[in-house]
């Protein structure tokens, strides 16, 4: 078996550890942002919990959206610093950032103008309502700075500087904790705004980020950008771009979407319901965040493998990476179903909740499984440039399937929250088992963005 000859610019190869306990990190601290806002929330009310919940539900879909370029930029450079066509992948890389912020101007935009319609078409009343809305216009008006980030953290990531990005997290991190400190409770001589003040201290730290970011491209692209790269725009690398991009946007704004409905399913299950599906979504997040590192890692070896034309060492890299997934997640899911009352507890007192979201972190065992199955083996595929099949499974599982079952077993069965986690976990094992036989069949070598005979066509700095 060939040995991975990707390497960064500073000659150091890439491997799956080196390369996925940053990014393990980085989608902790991810993670601990929402987590962060839901914890100091829970200080003020289960209102503001529900209504930051469902707000964050919109912003998901917007970041999701973004990650058309994001995802597929990062796939066309991964490929592309494979065949080491240098010039080339400098030239998506800020063709990639400008494409985004214009995404992101476009839908800041609309949520400006319509955050209020959007909240209220999801079923919300009271002060749940208002607080949803309040956060969804600040934090969404200001999405296009997530736009950017979005970008630039692909890029920066696909060149193997995944420890970079990590710390940058950290730093945003810890500026919106502190912000959530100073304007959530007015400590320090600060106005007490609340919800409006995790809205703010979001903004305040991606902001930061975004400078950081900018600043770090510089420093690890292997042939420098140019200014006139940002405005000259190839219809050639945008096509390449958006036909990863588009497909696997989709797949997850349909997967969010459908979450939505779910979500919309229990709105009629009572405040209760609906405040302990956050608590649990927020807990259950973290039994699957090995596999997004996983996933993530791979698909950067796996798309400089394609590129590079080594097929058969990407082929045996995916059964690897899926049982180390596999086995983290399962560790994970046991330790939540043996500590779930204690860690519900941490975020409300309320007996209600806490026995319904106790209930339905029970079935994790039988949903994280599938979910990490198909983070990964969906993630390697993208990076293949097999960005479409994984879509049109989606729309029969996820919509066709997993929303009627959702409706039949809360609504007829009258099983409660506990019926919408059961659904989606037929989903996810439905696709699951389909993914694995599609990398088996290896139908995705035909898909490479790069054609063989460019990867010897050693294109460098000119």
């Amino acid at each position: 078996m060939s040995t991975i000859k990707a390497e960064n610019r500073h000659g150091n190869k890439l491997n799956l550890f080196n390369l996925t306990w940053p990014i393990f990190l980085e989608v902790f601290l991810f993670m601990l942002m929402g987590i962060v806002d839901t914890f100091m929330l829970s200080a003020l009310s289960d209102d503001a919990v529900s209504g930051v919940g469902a707000a964050n539900q919109y912003i998901h879909i917007a970041i999701l959206v973004l990650e058309v370029v994001g995802t597929g930029a990062a796939i066309v450079v991964s490929q592309y610093l494979g065949s080491k066509r240098l010039k080339e992948a400098s030239k998506i890389s800020a063709l990639a950032v400008t494409l985004n912020l214009g995404i992101g101007l476009l839908i800041s935009a609309g949520y400006l103008l319509f955050s209020k319609s959007m909240m209220t078409a999801m079923n919300l009343q009271g002060e749940v309502l208002a607080h949803a809305e309040q956060y969804l216009s600040i934090v969404g008006g200001a999405i296009f700075l997530q736009a950017i980030i979005n970008s630039l953290a692909a890029i920066i990531r696909v060149h193997g500087y995944t420890k970079q990005t990590m710390f940058v997290s950290l730093g945003m991190n810890i500026i919106h904790v502190v912000g959530n400190y100073l304007l959530i409770f007015g400590h320090f001589g600060f106005p007490e705004l609340g919800v409006q003040g995790a809205a703010i201290s979001s903004v305040i730290s991606r902001f930061i980020a975004l400078i950081f970011f900018f600043w770090l491209l510089y420093q690890v692209v292997e042939y420098r950008i140019k200014f006139h790269y940002y405005i000259t725009l190839s219809k050639e690398y945008i096509g390449r771009i958006l036909n990863i991009g588009i497909p696997a946007a989709f797949e997850q704004v349909m997967y969010q979407a459908c979450q939505l409905v779910f979500l919309y399913y229990a709105t009629y299950l009572g405040a209760e319901s609906l405040a302990a599906r956050q608590y649990a979504m927020n807990i259950s997040m973290f039994t699957f965040l090995f596999a997004i590192a996983i996933g993530m890692g791979t698909a950067i070896i796996i798309g400089r493998l394609v590129g590079a034309n080594e097929k058969e060492e990407a082929y045996m890299r995916l059964w690897k990476s899926l049982k180390y997934a596999l086995i983290f997640t399962v560790s994970m899911v046991i330790l939540v179903m043996i500590f779930r009352y204690q860690l519900i507890s941490l975020f409300t007192d309320n007996p209600e909740v806490i026995n319904i979201a106790a209930s339905v972190l029970l079935l994790g065992i039988f949903l994280e499984t599938g979910r990490t199955m198909n983070i990964v083996i969906i993630n390697s595929l993208r990076a293949t440039g097999d960005a479409k099949f994984p879509v049109l499974i989606g729309v029969f599982s996820m919509v066709l399937m997993s929303l009627p079952l959702g409706y039949f077993l809360v609504f007829h069965l009258n099983m409660g929250l506990p019926g919408i986690w059961l659904a989606i976990a037929v989903d996810e094992w439905t696709r699951a088992i389909i993914m694995y036989f599609r990398w088996k069949s290896r139908a995705w070598e035909k898909y490479a963005l790069v054609p063989p005979e460019s990867s010897e066509k050693k294109t460098t700095t000119q």
